[in-house]
């Protein structure tokens, strides 16, 4: 991610705050906007090395009568600064990234009745320090509630699609046929808290990928609360030097529509 990008992600977040209307206004009961809205975490490190971390996320749902549209942004970029001495002797810092990552996901569903709607999505990632430093996917799919409690909640997406992706050691691009599955829980824990999680699967004939989200998220206010949350990410097909699974756990504070 770009300084630039890293600059504007702040903004995107704060964006929801100034569309979403005062609760007392009944206008704003009835807004077709919903969704977690924005989420940031930052940290810093200052000592003999120096290290920094910021992750955000916007996610957003607009409802249009049958029709509902969503959208879903991811930036993580870390860098860390050190002491290197050279071959003559002297000292100097370096900094170097170690972590630069953005993913945008948009989707429309057609709502067929209560829970139940036929979707289209796609979806594109870039990961500087991935095998697959470049993937896109498009897919259509079928969506139902599979579990509709007064605490338990579990919606789920199947359906085909293609995708492509870059393999950074070869420099080649591979173009295949995939199947999506996309499985979304929620159960409240409290009044205040709640646990969600969200598996999202692509599996082709190169390469399958699945990306676990757990989170424990408990309101402070109407539109405000803290979040920490662990990600699981795993591809089977990688190169040699590098790990199949790779794992993010964050702590961010999170604005919602109400």
């Amino acid at each position: 991610m770009s300084l630039r990008v890293s600059l504007l992600l702040p903004l995107l977040l704060c964006a929801p705050m100034a569309w979403a209307d005062d609760a007392s206004d009944p206008a704003a009961m009835t807004s077709p906007w919903s969704g977690s809205g924005g989420e940031l975490g930052f940290a810093s490190a200052r000592g003999n090395s120096s290290t920094e971390s910021l992750n955000g996320r916007l996610k957003l749902r607009y409802t249009d009568d049958d029709w509902v549209h969503s959208m879903d942004l991811f930036g993580l970029r870390s860098s860390a600064e050190y002491k290197q001495t050279g071959d003559d002797g002297s000292t100097y810092r370096k900094r170097q990234t170690t972590a630069n990552r953005y993913t945008a996901g948009a989707g429309s569903a057609l709502q067929l009745g209560e829970h139940r709607q036929l979707t289209a999505t796609v979806r594109y990632e870039s990961d500087d320090f991935a095998t697959y430093d470049r993937q896109g996917s498009f897919g259509l799919g079928y969506g139902t509630r599979l579990i509709d409690g007064e605490r338990l909640v579990l919606d789920t997406q199947i359906g085909p699609g293609v995708r492509r992706s870059h393999n950074s050691e070869t420099d080649e691009n591979r173009t295949g046929l995939i199947g999506r599955g996309l499985f979304d829980l929620k159960f409240g824990l409290t009044d205040n808290t709640d646990l969600v999680n969200t598996l999202l699967v692509e599996s082709g004939s190169y390469n399958t990928f699945a990306q676990n989200d757990f989170g424990v998220s408990v309101a402070m206010n109407r539109h405000f609360a803290l979040k920490a949350g662990w990600q699981a990410r795993y591809n089977s097909d990688v190169a040699e030097d590098k790990r199949k699974t790779d794992t993010l756990a964050t702590m961010n504070v999170v604005y919602s529509f109400k």
